[in-house]
Formats: structure tokens, C-alpha cells, sequence
């Protein structure tokens, strides 16, 4: 007989947070009918400066389906919290989760920029791709690494050996999902290697801190650049129409006054 599952989550914080926030993200998505287009990570849209789909790509799910079948990878996976003592854990988990999810979504750009340009196949520059698979994969091949002797266990009755498992995974869901974002996957695999065999390694709160408040700044920029969202708060413009009200202080032996002058505007209606 298994754990409860209230003691499975809190072995689990990290990976428990996550899956609440997937499936609120799901759920918001399915009550606005956002679809593909509006979140989904291509060539075309970052080609035209939508950087910010890196992040939104990566947290968000159309299918119930493909909800379910990440978020139950997810689960099995977040073992690497109870892992501390071969140098994973909770922070590891936390800090390499946000290395995935960018370098991987810079390398499948990076293998469509080259498909498209050196093979002139121009079906790679509309593929939109969504969901947290590259980010699964790459956990699947560092526990493949790390822990070649750990188990996936998928839908509560499917279990793989994990050094297996990133490769099974990709061709069943090629099979199954033939959609599937197959150089998705592979982009979080070959990303997976490098970060299992040390080739990417160093991460601490100071650089993880430095790499989100980048992320943050260039999601915000690219939102205002290529205008999806108005942000009016990133510009003031100063208002210089010398028919409006102006204020100004004078001067006055015990202090300062407020003084405001006015002129009529003509035309002027309440809105």
C-alpha cells in the first residue's frame, strides 16, 4: 500500500506547485478559448519578436490529454526533490526546471532556423508548439543519468526503467501523437544530456535569481514590441496641450502656495 497522498505532496512541494499552476493555466485557457496561435511557440512569431511564447509555449496545455500525460511524467519525476543526497533536491529541481525551459525553446528554434534555411523546409516556420513535454523529457534523460536505476511510472500502472525511458518516449508519442512536437522533445533531451553530464552545471540562487529577472525583462519588452498586450505603464508621454489646467508653486514668506491656473476648452465633453 502506497503513501497518502497529502505525504506524497509534501515530498513533492516543488513538483506539487507546479502541476496547481499547469492545470490552473489549463483550466483559464479552456474557460477564454485561447488556442494555439495566441500562446504557441514558433519560428514565424519569434522570428517577429513574440520571445515571450518561450514562457508561454512552456506553461500551457490545449489538450486534457496532453495535460494528463505531462503532469503524470511530472509527478513521477519529481523524485529528483527527494534526492538531495546525490545533489539534487529541491533547489536543483527548481534551477535547472527554468534552464530547460529556455534552453530547450532556444534549441528547437535554433533546429527549425536551420531546417528551414539549409533544407528550405518551410513547414518548420508556422509549427506552433505548447506544453511542458521539452521540460519532461529533459528530467527524464538527467534521472536517466543520474539515477539510471529509477523507474517512470505513467498513469499509475505504466512503469518504465528511466535509462530507457526519454527515448520510449519520444517514438510512443510520435506513434500515438503523430502532432507531437518531436523536435520539442529532442530539443529537451539533447538539453537533458547536457545538463546530466555536467556540460551545463553551476546554478545557485544568485544565477538562477540573475536568469529569471532577465526573463522577466525581455517577456515584458517583447510584449511591448511586438504588441500583443498594450502595456501603457512602460510609456509616459508628457502632456504638453496648453489648454489644460496648469499647476505651479509660488514662493511665500511661510512656505509654499499651491496655485492652479485654467483656461476654457473648447468642445470639451465628459467621456
Amino acid at each position: 500500500m502506497g503513501k497518502p497522498l497529502i505525504y506524497e505532496i509534501m515530498e513533492k512541494p516543488a513538483t506539487s506547485c507546479m502541476i496547481g499552476i499547469f492545470s490552473a493555466i489549463w483550466f483559464y485557457i479552456q474557460k477564454k478559448g485561447i488556442g494555439y496561435s495566441h500562446v504557441g511557440l514558433s519560428y514565424e512569431t519569434a522570428v517577429e519578436g513574440h520571445w515571450w511564447r518561450i514562457i508561454t509555449s512552456a506553461f500551457s496545455h490545449i489538450s486534457v490529454l496532453h495535460l494528463v500525460f505531462n503532469m503524470s511524467a511530472l509527478w513521477s519525476l519529481g523524485v529528483v526533490e527527494q534526492l538531495g543526497h546525490i545533489g539534487l533536491g529541491v533547489k536543483y529541481y527548481l534551477h535547472y526546471s527554468l534552464v530547460l525551459v529556455v534552453l530547450s525553446g532556444l534549441l528547437v528554434l535554433g533546429m527549425y532556423h536551420f531546417l528551414i534555411l539549409r533544407f528550405k523546409i518551410e513547414y518548420f516556420r508556422r509549427v506552433t508548439a505548447v506544453g511542458y513535454s521539452c521540460v519532461v523529457f529533459g528530467w527524464m534523460t538527467i534521472l536517466a543519468v543520474k539515477q539510471p536505476s529509477s523507474k517512470l511510472d505513467l498513469f499509475g500502472f505504466l512503469s518504465l526503467p528511466i535509462s530507457f525511458a526519454p527515448f520510449e518516449s519520444l517514438i510512443f508519442t510520435s506513434i500515438i501523437v503523430p502532432q507531437a512536437s518531436f523536435l520539442g522533445h529532442l530539443s529537451g533531451i539533447i538539453v537533458g544530456y547536457a545538463i546530466g553530464w555536467g556540460l551545463i552545471h553551476g546554478m545557485n540562487n544568485y544565477w538562477a535569481f540573475s536568469m529569471l529577472l532577465w526573463i522577466v525583462i525581455i517577456f515584458v519588452l517583447s510584449l511591448k514590441k511586438s504588441g500583443a498586450f498594450d502595456i501603457n505603464f512602460l510609456e509616459i508621454e508628457p502632456v504638453t496641450d496648453p489648454s489644460l489646467p496648469s499647476v505651479r508653486f509660488l514662493a511665500s514668506g511661510n512656505g509654499r502656495t499651491l496655485h492652479m491656473s485654467t483656461l476654457p476648452i473648447a468642445g470639451a465633453e465628459m467621456v
